[in-house]
């Protein structure tokens, strides 16, 4: 890397010396392979109201999308080397444009689903690009927070572009012909992204994550990811059993998003102040909590908290989470599977909570994203476990 205006000295980082461009580039790049999970519920909600799909088959485009873009993060971080990284990010901006333009002008479900699945991987691999570079900083928790802060910025952002002036004029389609705009002029901030990223300092790259702490670690992720992923999937119809509308619940999916910007800022802030262990617990109890409230028929302004909360720690938990992997495995091999642990997480949490589903009744959904975080925080303890014995050891 050009060692030229680093945004660093050389011992902040563990291989390579970034400069501040080629660090907000590869930042940047990763938060357009990410834009689509603020955007979902907007855009997947736009083609279920305007016919192109049915419910069943809306939660096939989502999962599809989602567990594609696990398996590119993990395909790109772990089976491909971190050099030519410009013309990489360059051809995976390409692919998802088209992906996307694809998704604008595709007749019927299985296109749909298609066109997502292709998108999903070609954001994957988008996500790599900033995670690597993440892997290899010293401060690792901080810059991604810096991270999760932008992309869901930039989600926020978007989100109320294509609610409120794109999709009423130009529906589900310009949303997606949007997104494909986007992926173009970014490929100008793919000429700044550093194009070596220099190897880490590894002997072998996939045994470090088949250790017990490693899998233990991914898990604890995952499970607390599936936590989320069930509760947003059906936030629409658990408020409406309730008695909330569908427009007051859409300005608590932005209000959340806003909440989540929050949280990354915060978690910035003190990530260096907390302990990993306490901050994955805290962020638990509340969880747990959280779900219960949701599950107990609240009132207008107890669910508006709920899901307040549970945006606010959604990505205040994650810098702790990159510090859990870090601990697990200091190769960080693993830490270049934190994505792909959460979007599986976020892929499956719908799916699972959909057979506790009965009859109209979704209170099984926060029951079920209750359990999660229990297992995510058992897990967690199970880490600490195993790491003590290996000190022992």
């Amino acid at each position: 890397m050009d060692s030229k205006n680093s945004a660093h000295s050389q011992g902040d980082w563990l291989v390579g010396n970034p400069t501040r461009g080629q660090l907000a580039a590869a930042l940047w790049i990763g938060s357009v392979g990410l834009l689509i999970l603020g955007l979902q519920p907007v855009l997947l909600g736009a083609l279920f109201t305007q016919g192109h799909v049915t419910g069943d088959e809306l939660a096939l485009v989502a999962t599809a999308e989602l567990i594609t873009i696990g398996l590119g993060s993990a395909t790109v971080a772990m089976a491909l080397s971190a050099r030519n990284m410009r013309w990489k990010s360059a051809v995976l901006l390409l692919l998802l444009a088209l992906a996307n333009l694809w998704t604008a002008y595709a007749a019927g479900a299985n296109m749909l689903i298609a066109a997502r699945a292709v998108a999903g991987f070609a954001e994957g691999g988008l996500v790599a690009v900033a995670t690597e570079l993440i892997a290899r900083s010293r401060r690792a928790e901080r810059i991604g927070g810096y991270f999760v802060s932008l992309q869901t910025l930039a989600q926020c952002v978007l989100a109320l572009l294509l609610a409120l002036v794109v999709i009423p004029a130009y529906g589900a389609g310009g949303g997606f012909v949007t997104l494909a705009v986007v992926c173009l002029l970014s490929l100008a901030v793919a000429r700044n992204v550093a194009d070596d990223y220099a190897d880490l300092p590894k002997e072998e790259h996939f045994a470090n994550v088949l250790t017990p702490g490693a899998i233990t670690a991914l898990l604890s992720i995952f499970c607390y990811f599936m936590f989320f992923g069930s509760v947003w999937a059906f936030l629409e119809p658990l408020g409406a059993q309730y008695g909330i509308d569908g427009r007051t619940v859409g300005l608590i999916v932005s209000a959340s998003l806003a909440a989540q910007i929050l949280g990354a800022m915060t978690a910035t802030v003190f990530e260096a102040r907390i302990d990993y262990r306490l901050a994955i617990t805290g962020v638990g109890i509340v969880a747990v909590i959280a779900c219960l409230v949701l599950a107990g028929g609240p009132a207008l302004t107890t669910f508006w908290i709920a899901a307040l909360a549970m945006g606010f720690i959604l990505l205040f938990v994650v810098p702790y989470q990159i510090r859990l992997a870090i601990t697990a495995d200091e190769t960080r091999t693993t830490a270049l599977l934190v994505p792909a642990a959460q979007l599986f997480g976020l892929a499956f949490g719908p799916v699972a909570a959909s057979l506790l589903i009965r009859e109209g009744d979704f209170r099984g959904v926060p029951q079920f994203a209750a359990a999660s975080v229990v297992a995510s925080v058992a897990l967690l303890g199970l880490f600490v476990a195993l790491s003590r014995r290996r000190v022992v050891a």
